[in-house]
């Protein structure tokens, strides 16, 4: 699942300690494995392998970092952007336009004027109001603009309210029952190019039937979608979820077998043995756009203990990382295993919290870990998507550093936030006297 693992009593990223990376980088510290991302794009890869000229677009809004980019253009992938400035960190990663899908509700007729002289290819579309941007702005330029439209099936993912995004609640994509008079009309548009079809029904989805459920719905739209405007491509969404309980990931195979089959923990064989049945007999491109699996479990925010505060009602571990670090906990009482750097002996029972004045910043409530002291450092596991990315200046705290780990060497990939930077940009107005 991922490599990070405890040799002789430390906890190591592939070779090399994370009492080392602290020691020498500081905390708190993003720190990821090269080896974990790049077994989890191959193997979804390899398990997509049936599908001809299929692309594994890695859902970029999870972890931007330009390393990580670098790295998974390097094998061959292509990305899911939401904006002007992620397709701009796809171009200074070396990654190709071409090989990009622009998503997101909201696109500024700059960003879209922006993808179109980069040469994505494909955006998919949210709303009918969308394409008449889109349009517009693709005839000023005197293109025609790639699109697929977002189909939204009204399925329902079984994952957090929050990242759910299949269902007519949801602000994402145009209901099914509407989608095809939209694209007679769309057809009709002179800056239009039909290029093909889209869906993505939420994030952190941990089996295969609500998947299955959704393609099943939307392949017969998609068959006369090819029959009409030849499109040549199908995009599935990602929201591939991953464990971040161990005791999950250490559950036996005959634990697993009495599990009915659309329950089952999903690995990327699982994900394939159930759709590509479905979607070869289409003959088009297939894209999936993972984001979390690829590098959710390959990261880890490592943190140093400052104070252990114990009250009459409970203990708390203060650390040096916050919410403005790692908000997941926070926002969506998210779970991530918490690990000393060293093995010790004994146990405590504490909330995991920051120095976020908030009473949200936690890490965990009442759990149970090693017992813990003032210097000592432990390490959020799985925290490689959505934490950096999501992370911000609150209480005008500097960014982490990240540190990219190859083997028994490691690279820092962006430097830690000096306190002087966080004023950049920054202007007091001519009036206000000192």
């Amino acid at each position: 699942m991922h490599d990070f693992k405890f040799k002789n009593g430390r906890l190591y990223c592939e070779g090399v300690a994370l009492e080392r990376l602290a020691r020498e980088c500081g905390t708190p510290l993003y720190v990821y494995s090269q080896r974990t991302i790049t077994n989890h794009f191959q193997k979804l890869d390899r398990a997509m392998a049936a599908l001809p000229n299929h692309l594994v677009c890695y859902a970029m809004k999870a972890n931007s970092n330009a390393a990580i980019l670098r790295l998974l253009a390097n094998l061959g992938g292509g990305f899911d952007i939401v904006s002007a400035g992620e397709l701009f960190r796809v171009v200074q990663a070396g990654g190709d336009p071409r090989r990009c899908v622009f998503a997101g509700v909201g696109k500024t007729v700059d960003e879209i004027r922006y993808a179109l002289t980069q040469g994505i290819y494909s955006f998919n579309v949210e709303s009918a109001p969308e394409i008449e941007r889109i349009n517009k702005v693709a005839v000023a330029l005197r293109r025609r603009a790639p699109i697929a439209i977002r189909v939204n099936p009204n399925v329902e993912a079984h994952t957090h309210a929050k990242i759910t995004t299949g269902t007519y609640e949801n602000k994402f994509g145009i209901a099914i029952e509407d989608v095809a008079a939209v694209y007679a009309r769309a057809a009709r548009l002179p800056g239009i190019h039909i290029r093909g079809v889209q869906m993505h029904i939420g994030s952190q989805i941990t089996s295969v039937g609500p998947f299955v459920k959704a393609v099943k719905k939307v392949l017969p739209l998609v068959e006369k979608l090819k029959e009409r405007y030849g499109i040549e491509f199908f995009s599935i969404g990602g929201g591939i979820g991953i464990v971040y309980d161990p005791a999950l990931e250490s559950a036996t195979p005959e634990w697993w077998s009495r599990v009915p089959k659309a329950h089952q923990w999903l690995t990327p064989q699982r994900y394939a043995e159930s759709l590509v049945p479905l979607l070869a007999p289409l003959g088009l491109r297939v894209l999936i756009e993972p984001g979390r699996f690829i590098v959710g479990n390959a990261g880890a925010l490592v943190a140093r203990v400052q104070y252990v505060k114990s009250t009459p009602e409970k203990t708390f571990v203060i650390v040096d990382a916050g919410m403005n670090d790692l908000i997941r906990p926070a926002f969506y009482d998210s779970y991530h295993q918490i690990v000393p750097l060293r093995r010790m002996r004994g146990t405590l029972v504490a909330d995991v919290v920051g120095p976020i004045c908030e009473s949200g910043d936690y890490f965990a409530k009442g759990r149970k870990f090693a017992a813990v002291k003032e210097g000592d450092g432990i390490a959020l596991l799985s925290a490689g998507a959505y934490g950096m990315a999501m992370a911000s200046n609150y209480n005008s705290r500097p960014f982490a550093a990240e540190v990219l780990v190859n083997g028994g060497r490691y690279a820092v990939v962006r430097e830690r936030q000096k306190v002087k930077d966080l004023t950049r940009g920054e202007k007091v107005a001519g009036w206000l006297k000192r």
